[in-house]
């Protein structure tokens, strides 16, 4: 396989929230997935979901959306009611992050989505729908493959900044020209350091959900292979 078909514009629609356009307000005090700003809002989407009988302020959303960007908060729901304000970090006030909620049938948690991620693939589907393909430089994984970026123009390997390190993550991109993030950097770092008891076949994702405010949004499911580093879960 050489190519990979061209993007629709109405694919990265679907895969994107609602205003992924980050406001170009960057002050520093927007851009930190602060733990109080995250609990604060916790605690009013609690009372609202106590409230409202069971409903939860989130806006509704294609279900073939990725499963960490299903559920974002339409906070207009609980403010000011049941806070006071939008935080500083969140989209809607100037903030690089999307507020969502996981878990929403047994667990309703409020979590992280940070937009850069989604900016950077906005920027390569443009990309890809100018020159009409996109140009495999290698395979993965079984129909996981990286991008020949110098081919698309670009002097440089692209990549997005970690929401959880000082790393960048790599990008990959699937046979139907779907462009995810690559987080196996993160992953390997914390079945290092964690030493979590994981096993082959299941999704480790939820070792990031669990650890960190921000979710590995945009990404394929992994698991471990026989000597426990991170690999692409392939669907059989």
């Amino acid at each position: 396989m050489k190519k990979i078909s061209l993007i629709s514009l109405l694919f990265f629609t679907s895969i994107l929230l609602s205003g992924c356009m980050y406001p170009e307000s960057e002050r520093a005090e927007n851009q930190k997935p602060y733990e109080d700003q995250l609990n604060s809002v916790q605690v009013a989407v609690d009372k609202y979901q106590e409230a409202s009988g069971g409903l939860l302020p989130i806006k509704t959303r294609d279900q073939s959306v990725d499963q960490y960007i299903k559920y974002p908060i339409e906070f207009q729901k609980i403010v000011p009611a049941y806070l006071s304000e939008i935080p500083p970090n969140a989209y809607e006030n100037g903030g690089l992050f999307q507020y969502v909620i996981i878990d929403v049938e047994e667990n309703p948690t409020v979590k992280l989505v940070d937009l850069r991620s989604a900016e950077k693939i906005r920027d390569l589907n443009i990309k890809l729908g100018v020159n009409g393909y996109g140009p495999i430089a290698g395979e993965i994984a079984e129909n996981v493959y990286k991008l020949d970026y110098k081919i698309m123009g670009f002097k440089e390997e692209q990549t997005v900044p970690s929401p959880y390190s000082d790393v960048n993550l790599p990008l990959v991109a699937t046979g139907d020209g779907t462009i995810y993030i690559d987080y196996s950097i993160e992953l390997n770092r914390v079945l290092q350091e964690d030493k979590p008891t994981v096993k082959p076949g299941e999704d480790i994702r939820y070792l990031l959900v669990d650890k960190y405010p921000v979710l590995p949004a945009y990404s394929l499911p992994y698991t471990v292979n026989k000597n426990n580093e991170p690999e692409f879960l392939l669907k059989k």
